[in-house]
């Protein structure tokens, strides 16, 4: 059996878009040149590797270990391209980011500051949820994720480099917009609207109100830090989000952060990647950028007063 490394970036391709037509786009291939690799990779292995359902492709079992074992694969590849790059210094090279859909307000900024320094250097920034990040650097390739807090006993090397405030909001014309130390026991009479489960801020939010006895109701869920704020605009609640994804709307006075007791909750922004990958010479000096720079660059317009 001789398999190529081209061949498996093409299975790969195929098995994360699902259509041999959408991978071909992705490749820049023509769709019968993808399907023609695939049909010689499933003759040389023996076994199928694709079902058909509907207009979707799904890998079978061999598959899924196929690819499997053609991640691992292609992060040794890039560990020794990483490698070599280290002999050439940060002249130029490739950046694979993942970032928390809320560090999305912020790092834009970081990673232009960075570019401006580095012209040659490309970067690739997908953004995602915390669950999302965590399944990405533990089975694919990416260099860095800028995300909060990841879990303990992940395989995962986290180094904080920014707080990151989150604050209640409302619309301005809510009964507690204006008042004084509003209690947890009060936002208990409150409906929330808020992320997903597998948001981080979510998840702080739920723990906070826990860890001081008190229940977060939340009756709607978004799928995006904008549709949270424009359902609070609307009135149909309350929200909880980081202070990052305000600016505008603080500036246009379309909402109003609450003054509320243990509020904000100041979580940490991290910078994280998995246990074991040889970072570039790119992500080193990115790394060591966010450490050194991030706290000055990314300085927020609207200050808040933690509340212990």
């Amino acid at each position: 059996m001789h398999l190529t490394l081209r061949q498996l970036q093409i299975f790969d391709a195929v098995v994360r878009q699902q259509s041999f037509t959408r991978a071909a786009d992705v490749l820049h291939l023509t769709q019968p040149a993808v399907s023609m690799q695939m049909r010689q990779l499933e003759e040389q292995i023996g076994v199928p590797l694709f079902d058909q359902l509907g207009k979707q492709i799904r890998p079978t079992d061999a598959g899924r270990e196929l690819h499997r074992h053609a991640t691992l694969i292609d992060a040794k590849m890039r560990d020794l391209v990483s490698a070599m790059a280290e002999f050439r210094g940060v002249q130029r090279g490739e950046l694979d980011l993942t970032v928390a859909s809320t560090a999305n307000y912020f790092m834009p900024k970081l990673i232009a500051a960075f570019c401006a320094r580095h012209a040659k250097v490309q970067v690739r920034l997908q953004v995602s949820n915390q669950t999302q990040i965590l399944a990405t650097l533990s089975s694919s390739n990416q260099d860095l994720a800028i995300m909060g807090q990841p879990p303990e006993d992940a395989e995962l090397v986290a180094r904080a480099f920014l707080d990151n405030p989150l604050v209640v909001i409302a619309a301005p014309n809510h009964p507690l917009a204006g008042k004084r130390n509003v209690s947890l026991k009060r936002l208990e009479r409150e409906v929330f609207i808020s992320r997903e489960p597998g948001s981080g801020t979510r998840k702080a939010a739920e723990r906070h109100f826990t860890r001081h006895g008190r229940e977060f109701r939340s009756v709607m869920e978004m799928s995006s830090n904008e549709a949270i704020k424009q359902a609070v605009e609307a009135g149909l609640g309350l929200g909880i989000v980081s202070l990052y994804t305000l600016e505008l709307e603080l500036a246009l006075r379309r909402l109003v952060i609450l003054d509320v007791e243990r509020f904000p909750i100041v979580r940490q922004w991290y910078v994280v990647h998995r246990k074991g990958k040889r970072l570039s010479a790119v992500a080193t000096a990115f790394h060591r950028f966010l450490i050194e720079e991030a706290r000055t660059l990314a300085r927020l317009r609207h200050p808040v007063t933690r509340d212990d």
